[in-house]
């Protein structure tokens, strides 16, 4: 079966540098891009090409007015037609600038292909420019679909976090500092160096990463928020990470009051919450660019049946067990804030300021259910 490598990122020279370096490191290998600018004319150009340039050129039409639709359903068949040619020892899916490698690598191994390799390219100077750039994707042409409500902060965050590969670029603005919040916002990620303009750098070892293998169930496990691997506590080169956690909960309306804050208080937060109101719902925090997303992601394990527990799968049961509470199971604060400049005092004050009180804690879940709630419009669950 011919194996599939996902290149990634927004950071359009880095990812064009790194798949020229696999290009020239795989003999025989070819990419498979799809260039989604186009789609506002209606089609989506697909291109392959190979070390020595283009071997082949096509278009593909929208699907529900969505480019990313399109690619979604134009990608499997054009793999399956390199297969069959079989000459082809890897193939790299250069994604667009805009596509998450997550919901790629899903249709690849849906559609019957290994992934070997997820691999995201990164300039480190441009790490907290695009963090703190909560523009819409659409205000500058890189919006996959009519409906696309992303911003850059977010798509750049997941694009980051989901790869295990880094392919990094030596960018002579990059200083300590930037190359300190790549390694906290991503602390489990193998880095790989390559040249930036030229084929200089670990070369090998990218081509290497490529091929070394990709769990596509445990890396979706990883980005769940109730057991996804959270950056630890670390504090380097004016760069700090702090994790936040706590077996209180918070106390609805002073939560709400504070978010503004919260979310502005570092370039990148994320992680799990809960609410003293709404005792049974896992709450997902996700904040970039000054923008913060607030989601139920499902039942915490200890608001559900024993019977429901064969339901769960093993690696969600697992980190509950890990960080089980004799009284509140795996309900829990675990909040990780990663930032340059990080006021890390002033934020767990206010973090701390949000929590029950000892005289609302000492009341207790009954109490604590008819609390207001700032959250119920937010979050309509």
């Amino acid at each position: 079966m011919l194996p599939v490598v996902i290149v990634g990122g927004l950071h359009s020279d880095a990812r064009q540098a790194a798949v020229a370096r696999l290009l020239a490191d795989v003999p025989g290998s070819v990419v498979l891009h799809h260039d989604l600018a186009t789609a506002t004319a209606g089609t989506v150009v697909r291109t392959v090409r190979d070390a020595t340039g283009l071997l082949s050129a096509g278009e593909a039409p929208l699907v529900n007015d969505c480019a990313c639709c399109a690619l979604r359903e134009d990608l499997v068949p054009e793999l399956e037609r390199l297969a069959d040619a079989g000459t082809v020892p890897l193939a790299v899916v250069e994604l667009w600038d805009s596509v998450e490698p997550k919901a790629m690598a899903e249709v690849v191994t849906a559609g019957g292909f290994t992934v070997t390799g997820v691999i995201t390219a990164v300039d480190p100077a441009l790490v907290l420019p695009y963090l703190g750039n909560g523009d819409d994707l659409a205000e500058g042409g890189l919006a996959a679909a009519a409906t696309d409500q992303r911003t850059v902060a977010d798509t750049f965050a997941r694009q980051l976090e989901y790869a295990p590969v880094l392919a990094v670029v030596d960018s002579p603005e990059a200083d300590d500092e930037d190359r300190e919040l790549l390694a906290q916002l991503h602390p489990t990620a193998r880095q790989v160096p390559i040249g930036h303009g030229d084929l200089a750098g670990s070369a090998p070892d990218l081509a290497r990463a490529a091929l070394a293998g990709f769990d596509v169930e445990a890396a979706a496990a990883a980005q769940h928020p109730a057991c996804a691997l959270l950056p630890a506590e670390a504090d380097a080169h004016g760069v700090t990470t702090l994790v936040w956690h706590r077996r209180r909960p918070f106390h609805p309306e002073r939560l709400y009051a504070a978010l503004e804050d919260l979310t502005c208080a570092a370039a990148r937060s994320r992680g799990r919450f809960w609410l003293a109101d709404k005792p049974d719902t896992l709450l997902h925090w996700d904040a970039a660019g000054g923008a913060l997303c607030v989601e139920g992601a499902g039942p915490w394990l200890a608001s559900l049946p024993d019977a429901a527990w064969e339901m769960v799968p093993p690696v969600r049961r697992a980190a509950a067990a890990l960080d089980w509470h004799p009284e509140h199971g795996d309900r829990c604060q675990h909040l990780v804030f990663t930032s340059p400049g990080l006021d890390r005092d002033g934020l767990a004050r206010l973090l701390e300021s949000c929590l029950l009180t000892d005289a609302e804690y000492a009341a207790g879940p009954g109490a604590w259910k008819r609390l207001p709630s700032g959250f119920d419009t937010l979050l309509e669950v």
